[in-house]
């Protein structure tokens, strides 16, 4: 099935995460996605190491990272300093439908990439921007990642750190990145459709502090209505509601509860797990008195889930009407059976033959999951995009020669 944004052309001048996985939700959705790059490096994020995860000690010769952020994408290779090099992105912004970035002001300002720029050589073309803190205001110009932009600045960090606490917690790679570009694609999803109606090309943007205050709106609407620092009053081993709380197993494993409507569910659930002593005591019924005594349930319910494994409750909850769930590892994701048959993994396979699963963007359109692609090794495409956009092999020689492509 061709995909929802077949023949639309993005222009991508992006690097780290954000806004190039960004471009790799359009390509998962059909488009055709130019990744620009400098000559002499490309995306510094081809030469970033995460937890000492080298590449050439994976599983499949790619680097995990840039397969999120750049998978089903070509890249060319151009040195935007030179005329020459101008010229030629000129001719692909000329065809293109989108031109997104997350360069600064400044460079934007400096590599005539700016709105005003672009607009002069395609005045029909979508220009999208992703940046740390948004266009206005005095740290515009500054850049920014997630874990300060989203996690510190956005208060994610302050809303998930338990309070007894030490340490603000820790965010995993592109925790912030990745549901903020997913946005911005949806932003400019939205903008091709307000183009085809209307005729009016947008200016999108999306940042990491946006996001994080979209993200955190709860808490941040709480702190404005009622004048609280966080909507979870209590240390991270209790809840006002007893059943909307983990419990841990004997083998060390961890079991969510998220029964919102304890008089619903609390006597059929602790009959299930053998505690039908519970359903009747007065202290626990009906709901008022539960969350009066919710020290009191959890503890009840902390003593009776250490009793059995994981196994164990995984069989007895299998029928439980009220939502629960393992609390996963990322390994444990990986075999997942709803992911898995949900088609959430997409199976690719790297130039040697290894296998390895990606995790697909998560809009599907008619049940089909994205297609298998991997990400672009530095400049692989430039030759190709260059014969397309009307160069013949002696200007490709001469430019690839003096360095102005790769």
């Amino acid at each position: 099935m061709a995909g929802v944004l077949q023949g639309v052309r993005v222009v991508e001048i992006a690097s780290w995460t954000f806004v190039p996985s960004t471009g790799a939700v359009l390509a998962d959705w059909g488009a055709d996605v130019i990744k620009v790059e400098d000559v002499r490096g490309g995306d510094p994020g081809r030469s970033l190491v995460i937890s000492g995860l080298r590449r050439d000690e994976a599983k499949a010769d790619r680097d995990f990272m840039m397969e999120i952020g750049n998978r089903g994408k070509r890249s060319i290779g151009i040195d935007l300093r030179t005329e020459k090099g101008r010229e030629i992105l000129a001719r692909l912004v000329k065809k293109a439908d989108v031109f997104l970035t997350n360069w600064l002001p400044e460079a934007r300002g400096r590599l005539k990439i700016d709105v005003a720029d672009i607009r002069a050589i395609n005045p029909d073309i979508i220009y999208a921007r992703g940046s740390g803190h948004g266009p206005q205001g005095p740290q515009a110009h500054q850049g920014g990642f997630d874990a300060a932009s989203y996690m510190a600045r956005g208060s994610v960090a302050f809303a998930l750190t338990p309070p007894e606490s030490g340490r603000p917690i820790a965010q995993t790679p592109a925790f912030g990145d990745l549901p903020s570009g997913m946005t911005l694609a949806g932003g400019i999803a939205g903008a091709l459709y307000r183009r085809l109606a209307t005729g009016t090309p947008s200016v999108v943007d999306v940042s990491l502090l946006a996001q994080a205050v979209w993200t955190m709106s709860p808490d941040i609407m709480a702190a404005e209505f009622f004048g609280v620092e966080r909507t979870a009053t209590t240390d991270s081993s209790q809840s006002p509601n007893p059943v909307v709380q983990k419990y841990r197993t004997s083998d060390g494993r961890w079991v969510q509860l998220v029964f919102l409507q304890p008089d619903r569910y609390w006597a059929p659930f602790v009959r299930r797990i053998g505690r039908p002593d519970l359903a009747d005591d007065e202290r626990f019924t009906p709901s008022a008195q539960l969350i009066a005594n919710t020290a009191a349930a959890t503890a009840e319910l902390n003593t009776t889930f250490a009793e059995h494994d994981l196994e164990h409750w995984t069989k007895v909850l299998a029928e439980e009407e009220g939502v629960w769930a393992v609390v996963a590892s990322p390994r444990d994701v990986l075999s997942d059976p709803q992911a898995l048959a949900n088609n959430y993994f997409i199976d690719n396979v790297d130039e040697s033959g290894a296998e390895y699963k990606m995790a697909g963007s998560p809009v599907q359109f008619d049940e089909t999951p994205p297609a298998p692609a991997r990400s672009p090794e530095h400049g692989e495409h430039t030759e190709e995009i260059l014969l397309e956009s009307g160069y013949g092999w002696a200007e490709i020689t001469e430019a690839k020669d003096s360095g102005v492509v790769l």
